[in-house]
């Protein structure tokens, strides 16, 4: 699979991109269920890829008939590797209008493999009802892209796949958070946009050389607002005094609970789960950095407390996979994960991180060009006059 890479920007963007495709995948087989649920199904924690929780996965389910397990990546992935694509397009910084152009189109018009269809399909068929969203607002709607978000479903749609934001502004948090506001205005708004800002800034932290899992839990808390700063700070606090995730799963439960809308059921969310609020937070951010905390960063063990987490433990997989993969750079994901989950999916997870690096190089050179620009109109103002 993937040789040593000497390029640290290629090694940490494909780490973190590798890295969130492992988890998403590890992390699907769990997704919806409780820890004890999931202990009793694989008769323990979850160690790696394993089987469908439900055997009988395509008829158990008939609103979902999904191929979750056996090392299949989900929407997460098929998200962000879409995202990439159009950052691979258009080589410069997105905003909502990029989404409507260019993302949009890949989800109606572009047949990929979907690994839980177990056949090609457009992107639109297999993605969630919060992502479906984007295509009726957008493209039938015809609906303002910086307010197309207004009214969708509040959760972690927007933020599972905007790690390719924070590698693009690799280093610089702020951007990453302000160009994952304006991406996402597209698809959320509430907190579920201000979380894809915070874990695209997370992962632009991250990226920088230097970086550990307090410069990322502190880049998150100086960014993040409302409800989804005291959520952030409630289960990292948390998370501090836990020696192994393994015992403190229900810890990091309570420390979120407050701020999570869903309730204890999470195939049966509360009546007032999902809607706007300035005192909530979408739960997988939190409970990410929280895993990091607990595991001092390490990948393997940070991955496997969120999948066994349960709940919607693909996206904190991913969350947490991506901010450790970009900490370690790809040599910290397992690699016998990188290829279980590469030939179960029938995608090459490592060949997105490559593509990200080269868009992230050539936006900042017009970074560089668009600055230079800037001081020179700025050096006028000083300049003695004639």
């Amino acid at each position: 699979m993937t040789l040593p890479m000497q390029d640290t920007l290629v090694a940490k963007a494909t780490g973190a991109l590798a890295g969130a495709a492992v988890g998403d995948a590890l992390g699907g087989a769990a997704e919806g269920n409780t820890p004890e649920a999931i202990q009793q199904r694989y008769g323990g924690f979850i160690e790696g890829i394993v089987p469908p929780f439900l055997e009988d996965w395509r008829n158990a389910r008939p609103i979902a008939p999904y191929h979750k397990g056996d090392g299949h990546i989900t929407d997460d992935t098929l998200m962000t590797a879409a995202l990439v694509d159009v950052y691979a397009h258009v080589r410069d910084h997105l905003d909502a209008h990029a989404i409507a152009q260019h993302l949009v189109p890949l989800l109606i018009g572009d047949k990929r493999w979907v690994p839980e269809l177990e056949s090609e399909a457009l992107l639109l068929h297999r993605v969630f009802l919060a992502e479906k969203w984007l295509v009726a607002r957008l493209h039938y709607g015809h609906i303002d892209p910086r307010e197309a978000g207004v009214g969708n479903i509040v959760n972690c749609g927007a933020t599972m796949y905007v790690a390719p934001i924070g590698i693009v502004n690799a280093g610089n948090p702020e951007a990453a958070y302000a160009e994952a506001i304006d991406v996402a205005g597209a698809h959320q708004s509430s907190y579920g946009r201000e979380a894809a800002g915070v874990y695209a800034a997370a992962v632009a932290e991250a990226m920088r050389p230097g970086a550990d899992v307090d410069s990322v839990v502190d880049a998150a808390l100086r960014l993040a607002k409302d409800g989804t700063r005291n959520a952030i700070a409630a289960v990292t606090e948390a998370a501090a005094s836990i020696g192994d995730w393994r015992g403190g799963l229900a810890d990091l439960r309570r420390a979120v609970e407050p701020f999570d809308t869903v309730g204890p059921d999470y195939r049966a969310p509360a009546m007032d789960a999902r809607i706007p609020s300035r005192t909530k937070a979408i739960e997988e951010l939190p409970i990410a950095l929280g895993m990091l905390i607990a595991t001092g960063g390490d990948y393997r063990e940070a991955v496997l407390g969120a999948v066994n987490y349960g709940r919607d433990s693909d996206s904190i997989a991913v969350m947490a996979g991506s901010i450790a993969g970009a900490l370690g750079g790809v040599d910290a994901v397992p690699a016998e994960w990188i290829t279980g989950v590469s030939e179960g999916s029938r995608i090459d997870v490592t060949l997105t991180g490559p593509v990200i690096a080269g868009v992230a190089r050539d936006v900042w050179a017009a970074d560089a060009e668009r600055a230079a620009r800037v001081a020179k109109a700025r050096n006028e103002f000083t300049e003695a006059p004639a």
